[in-house]
C-alpha cells in the first residue's frame, strides 16, 4: 500500500450528524479519531500511538459531553482541559480538528515547522499549557485555578495524567496543597494503561492501592473503565460547590482500538511495549487502517447502513541517502564492553532504556542494571549512594531531562567527589519532531558549572567508542557524555591514527581564512558542506573538531587558531552556555580573539518543531545558512587578498 488514508472533514460532520444513542456516536467519533491520530502519526514518521489511542475514549467523551457545554461551541465555556503527560497529543489533535476547532488541513502537518508540535504548546490553539518533564499539570492546573479566583472567573479544569508519571515526585507534592486549598474545581484524569514508555508500571515501580493513597490527601476519588463511555458521561460532570478537589482513575489499554497493538497482546515473557513511540511500520499501518475502518463500518452499518469514505494520499518516502552514523548503538556496544572489563560498573536507566541504548548491557548484565523509572532524582541520588560505596554508576535519561530535573542532586554528587557517568541522548536540536520539552539545547549550560565534571561530545560512532573508555577509564573525574541520537550522515572521517587527548581536536578539513568549530555529528556536517560552498567563493576554512566542551590544551589551542583571520563557532545548542561561549572566553583568555573577527552559530530562541532540514534552516544551523553568514562576515578578507593579489 502506497497510500495513506484518513477520515475526510466532510465523513466526520457526517459522523457528527447522525442520530444515534450518545454513547454510540461517541463511540463511532473516537474511532474515526483513531484512524486520523494513526494517519497523523504515520505521515509525519513519529509520535505516541499508545498513549493517544488508550486515552481517546476519554478525551471524545470530555470535549463532546462537557467542554462543548450547552451550546455545542468550546468558545462558550469557562471550563479547560489540558494534557499533563503530553504523549497523547496526536490524539487530542484529532479530536479538536474533527470537531473543528483546529483547521483541517493541520491533519497534515504533525511535526512539521508551522504545524502541530510533537507535544503540547500553547502557541496551539485550546493548548493551555505546555508539557517538559512529566509530573507538572496538577501544580498548573492549581495556579491556574488560584489566579481564576483572584480574578472572579469562574470554570473547571480537567487534567490528563499518565500512570507512568505518578513516579514523579512533583505529582506527590502537587497533591496535598490542591486539596488544603479546596481547589473543587480540579478534576484530575488518570489513564491508567499499565504501561509507561518502556514496559509494565508494575515492573518498575508498582502503584499499590492508588485509590487508598490519593484519597489519603484529602481527594475524592474515583475509579472507572476509561472505555466505557457510559461510565464516562456519568463521572466527568463537576459537581457545582465541591470542596474536594477529585481524582478519576481510568483503567485503560495501551494501544486502544487496534487489537494487535494492545498491551493486553503482549506475550508475558515480552520486555518493551512495541508500539509507545514511532511510526508503524507498512504492515502493522495496513493492518490497523483495515481493522478502524471494520470497527467503524460495523457501528454504522447499526445505526443507518452506510460506510465510511476515506481519503487517500501518497506515503511520504522517508529513505534516508547514505549511511548515517548511529551513536546509539555504537555506544550500545562499547557500554558491554566496559561492563565486561569492569565488575563494578552498573548501569541506571530512567524508562528509557530502548532509546539509550542500555538493552544491550541488560540482557548481559542482568544483576548490575536498574530500572529507575520516570524519577530522575531518585535515580541520580542512587547512583549518588552506589558511588559512595565504590561502584562506577553510569546514569541515563534523555539530555533534555538528565541535565536540569536532577540538577541538584547531580551537583550534591559532585560535591562528594565521587565518579559518576551521566550520559544524556537524544541531545540537541535534532531530531525536531518532538518539539521543544525534548530538544535538549540547554545541557552543556546545565553541567558547566558542576566541579569535577568533564563534558564530552563526540561526533561519530568510532569517536563514541573512544569517548566510553575515557569517560570509564581514563579520567578520575565524573562525564556527562552529550549524544546525539538522530542518525546523521557524516561527509569526514576521523583520521585511522585519532585518539582521544584531553583538551585537544583534530583538524577536519585544513584551511586558511577562517576556523569553524564545533563537536558532534551535526554541526560538524553542516559546517563541512558550509567549507565546500565557501572554497568555491575563495574563502578557505580550516574545519576542527572538538569534542572537548570544557577541557582545553593552550598549546594545542593556540595552534588551532594559527593564521585564520576569524574564528567561528557552531553550537548544536542556546549559543548562551555552549561551547562556542566557553571556547570563545578562552581564548580571549589566552590573548587569541583580540586581532580576530569572531563570531557564534547557534540557537537565540525556542527551538522550532518540524522536519529535519526546514528546522536547521530556521535556525540558521544548515550548511547554506552558515556559508552564508561566513562569507559576509570575512568578504572583505577576501577581497582585500584579491586585491593585494
Amino acid at each position: 500500500m502506497n497510500h495513506l488514508a484518513y477520515v475526510p472533514k466532510k465523513e466526520l460532520d457526517r459522523l457528527l450528524c447522525i442520530r444515534a444513542v450518545r454513547e454510540t456516536q461517541i463511540e463511532l467519533f473516537a474511532a474515526a479519531c483513531r484512524l486520523n491520530t494513526l494517519y497523523m502519526i504515520a505521515r509525519a514518521g513519529s509520535g505516541h500511538l499508545g498513549s493517544s489511542f488508550s486515552s481517546l475514549d476519554i478525551v471524545c467523551t470530555l470535549y463532546m459531553e462537557i467542554l462543548q457545554g450547552v451550546h455545542g461551541d468550546l468558545q462558550q465555556t469557562h471550563d479547560l482541559f489540558f494534557s499533563s503527560k503530553g504523549h497523547d497529543a496526536p490524539g487530542k489533535y484529532a479530536v479538536l480538528i474533527g470537531l473543528g476547532y483546529l483547521d483541517f488541513d493541520l491533519i497534515h502537518r504533525l511535526r512539521r515547522l508551522d504545524g502541530l508540535p510533537g507535544h503540547p504548546d500553547v502557541n496551539t490553539p485550546h493548548m493551555y499549557t505546555n508539557t517538559g518533564s512529566l509530573g507538572m499539570g496538577i501544580s498548573k492546573a492549581r495556579g491556574i485555578a488560584l489566579a481564576r479566583r483572584r480574578t472572579g472567573r469562574r470554570g473547571h479544569i480537567f487534567v490528563m495524567t499518565g500512570d507512568g508519571e505518578l513516579q514523579e515526585g512533583q505529582f506527590w507534592e502537587s497533591l496535598q496543597p490542591t486539596a488544603n486549598l479546596g481547589l473543587g474545581e480540579i478534576t484530575v484524569l488518570v489513564d491508567h494503561n499499565k504501561i509507561q514508555s518502556d514496559t509494565w508500571v508494575e515492573k518498575v515501580s508498582d502503584l499499590g492501592d492508588l485509590v487508598r493513597k490519593v484519597s489519603a490527601f484529602g481527594w475524592e476519588v474515583h475509579r472507572c473503565d476509561g472505555h466505557d463511555i457510559h461510565q464516562l458521561i456519568s463521572l466527568l460532570p463537576p459537581k457545582p460547590g465541591n470542596p474536594r478537589p477529585r481524582f478519576i482513575i481510568c483503567d485503560t489499554i495501551k494501544g486502544r482500538g487496534v487489537s494487535f497493538m494492545e498491551h493486553t497482546a503482549m506475550a508475558p515473557t515480552e520486555r518493551l511495549y512495541r508500539y509507545h513511540s514511532g511510526a508503524p511500520s507498512i504492515e502493522d499501518y495496513e493492518r490497523a487502517v483495515e481493522e478502524l475502518r471494520g470497527k467503524i463500518n460495523a457501528l454504522l452499518k447499526a445505526i443507518d447502513g452506510s460506510e465510511i469514505k476515506l481519503a487517500y494520499v501518497p506515503r511520504p518516502q522517508t529513505q534516508p541517502v547514505g549511511k548515517p552514523q548511529r551513536l546509539i548503538a555504537a555506544y550500545s556496544e562499547a557500554l558491554v564492553a566496559e561492563g565486561r572489563h569492569n565488575p563494578n560498573l552498573v548501569v541506571l536507566d530512567a524508562d528509557l532504556v530502548k532509546d539509550t541504548g542500555c538493552l544491550a548491557f541488560e540482557k548481559e548484565f542482568p544483576d548490575r542494571f536498574y530500572e529507575c523509572g520516570i524519577a530522575e532524582q531518585d535515580m541520580v541520588s542512587q547512583a549518588g549512594g552506589m558511588a559512595l560505596a565504590g561502584l562506577l554508576p553510569v546514569v541515563h535519561s534523555f539530555a533534555c531531562f538528565l541535565s536540569d530535573r536532577p540538577n541538584e542532586q547531580i551537583y550534591n554528587n559532585a560535591s562528594e567527589r565521587t565518579k559518576i557517568i551521566y550520559v544524556g541522548s537524544l541531545a540537541g536540536l535534532l531530531p525536531a519532531g518532538p518539539g521543544h520539552s525534548h530538544q535538549s539545547v540547554r545541557d552543556i549550560a546545565c553541567f558547566l558549572g558542576m566541579p569535577n565534571t568533564v563534558i564530552l561530545e563526540p561526533c561519530c560512532e568510532k569517536e563514541v567508542r573512544l569517548a566510553v573508555e575515557y569517560a570509564c577509564r581514563g579520567t578520575p573525574h565524573s562525564v556527562y557524555l552529550r549524544l546525539v541520537s538522530f542518525p546523521c550522515v557524516v561527509p569526514f572521517e576521523l583520521p585511522e591514527d585519532y585518539r582521544l587527548v584531553e583538551g585537544r581536536g583534530v583538524v577536519l578539513r585544513s584551511g586558511r581564512d577562517v576556523l569553524l568549530i564545533g563537536a558532534g555529528p551535526l554541526v560538524l556536517s553542516e559546517g563541512f558542506k558550509a567549507a565546500q560552498m565557501l572554497e568555491e567563493s575563495g574563502i578557505s576554512v580550516r574545519l576542527v573538531n572538538f569534542p572537548w566542551i570544557n577541557r582545553f590544551d593552550t598549546d594545542w589551542l593556540r595552534k588551532c587558531v594559527d593564521g585564520v583571520q576569524a574564528i567561528v563557532t557552531l553550537d548544536n545548542h542556546y549559543i548562551v552556555g555552549g561551547q562556542g561561549q566557553v571556547l570563545l572566553a578562552e581564548l580571549a583568555r589566552l590573548g587569541e580573539t583580540q586581532s580576530r573577527v569572531c563570531d557564534s552559530i547557534g540557537l537565540t530562541d525556542l527551538p522550532l518543531c518540524g522536519a529535519p532540514d526546514e528546522v536547521l534552516q530556521a535556525h540558521g544551523l544548515d550548511a547554506r545558512s552558515i556559508a552564508d553568514r561566513v562569507g559576509r562576515l570575512l568578504g572583505g578578507v577576501v577581497s582585500e587578498r584579491r586585491a593585494a593579489a
